[in-house]
């Protein structure tokens, strides 16, 4: 599953973070596990996850002794948003694959 279609145009490694976390949405990432998943340097990760805490796109748990993140509730699709997001567009077929 993705992030929904709105949360898309932001910067390439934000976007792979959000989709990452709506993926495991039910137990949240570590930083750890998200740049495993991700495959980016610790910089840009944390640049990323930054940024996506200002805008309040995601949420840290600091519970039972580390800090899992999980997105917010406005980035999950619904289940009916899933199937629109399943035919995705060929510009945005592009922008994924493209480096910018």
């Amino acid at each position: 599953m993705k992030a929904k279609s709105e949360y898309r145009n932001r910067e390439r490694t934000q976007v792979a973070v959000l989709d990452e976390l709506v993926n495991n949405l039910e137990d949240g990432m570590t930083v750890f596990e998200l740049r495993a998943a991700v495959s980016v340097e610790i910089d840009e990760l944390e640049d990323a996850l930054a940024t996506l805490k200002d805008d309040g796109l995601i949420d840290v748990d600091r519970t039972g002794g580390r800090a899992v993140i999980k997105p917010d509730d406005r980035v999950v699709p619904d289940v009916s948003d899933e199937d629109e997001q399943e035919e995705s567009s060929l510009g945005e077929w592009i922008r994924e694959r493209l480096p910018f």
